[in-house]
């Protein structure tokens, strides 16, 4: 999948940086929207996008913002995301789109009128086919919808509402995906996004606080304001190479001193318990983190990328009144988390 700035797209030659060319993209069929998580409704627009692809020998695209338009607006009550930039690329990559489009979402591109956005589409992206929600609305009037495309000259599909098939005929939607992560319904959530949930980022360096209670932590880079689901969690954790590519027996690789790990439920992956959250037994109350401990497991990754699988929900965070509470705590977690990793069925 080729990922473009809409800023690179629209760019006068003359604006370029240097040794920077033009970028023309082939005709294309686009659809429009945040896509946090990538669920099942958006999936369903993503496979519409494709039929009408091929059924007119057109390329597939997607446009999404950066910031989503809620965090530009209100950073600090902005939902939570499901998924970050680059777990955004790689899942619609995964569903067969062809073109990404980033558009940062600023106070220039909030200002655009619909007619103005609507040339972009067409005269700069090569949009011959649209495929959007019911509800969508553009421009800064508000005054952009489907029919208006329709009126300038483009081919628009609307896609319906997608309900899920759990019986309550409810709209399948990112704020549902997030009430029940945030709650540790990790199956009802799964169920919505059509997979398990997964987050994925580069192991960071930390303030080092576990390893002086002797749970040495994965600190993974978030790439987000805040997570979508927080407590204390059984995953399973893979290494990623460049290409997004599961690398085999990845972290086992880096093991010393024979203490490799305990094996995960999914290949070439090892067991962890995870905290996600903002750690409010070490007074750090404004920064979201996602610590990895691996039990048994002694080895360096700094600088790997790692995926990690939620599998079960243990619970909510806990302040503890002083380290040595923390840490009890945490020797009772891991070792609750171990016991349930010991029931589970491999294979």
């Amino acid at each position: 999948m080729n990922t473009y700035f809409l800023e690179q797209l629209i760019a006068s030659p003359s604006t370029l940086p240097a040794n920077t060319s033009p970028v023309d993209l082939a005709p294309c069929v686009l659809t429009i929207g945040n896509f946090d998580g990538v669920h099942l409704g958006h999936q369903a627009m993503l496979a519409q996008v494709r039929d009408i692809a091929n059924a007119q020998n057109l390329g597939s695209a997607v446009m999404i913002f950066e910031p989503q338009p809620r965090e530009f607006f209100a950073p600090t009550t902005a939902p939570a995301r499901l998924t970050n930039l680059a777990e955004k690329q790689a899942l619609l990559a995964e569903y067969g789109i062809e073109t990404l489009i980033v558009a940062s979402f600023d106070s220039d591109f909030r200002s655009l009128a619909a007619q103005a956005f609507a040339d972009i589409l067409a005269l700069r992206l090569n949009v011959k086919s649209l495929v959007l929600g019911d509800d969508f609305k553009f421009g800064h009037d508000r005054t952009g919808d489907s029919q208006f495309l329709r009126d300038y000259g483009l081919d628009v599909t609307n896609l319906h509402t997608v309900i899920d098939d759990s019986g309550k005929a409810a709209r399948i939607s990112s704020t549902r995906v997030r009430d029940l992560l945030l709650a540790g319904d990790l199956d009802a959530a799964n169920a919505l996004l059509g997979r398990d949930y997964m987050m994925t980022g580069l192991v960071i360096g930390g303030d080092k606080i576990g390893r002086t209670m002797d749970f040495p932590t994965a600190n993974i880079e978030l790439k987000r304001l805040k997570p979508a689901l927080h407590g204390i969690f059984a995953v399973d954790v893979v290494s990623l190479d460049n290409d997004g590519k599961v690398i085999p027996n990845g972290l086992s690789a880096f093991a010393i001193n024979n203490k490799s790990g305990i094996e995960g439920l999914r290949p070439d992956s090892l067991f962890g318990t995870a905290s996600i959250g903002t750690r409010p037994s070490v007074n750090k109350g404004h920064e979201w983190r996602l610590e990895v401990h691996f039990p048994k497991l002694q080895a360096d990754l700094y600088g790997l990328t790692l995926q990690v699988r939620f599998l079960h929900y243990l619970h909510g965070e806990r302040h503890y009144e002083s380290l040595e509470a923390l840490k009890k705590g945490i020797h009772n977690d891991v070792k609750d988390l171990v016991v349930w990793r010991d029931k589970q069925n491999i294979g």
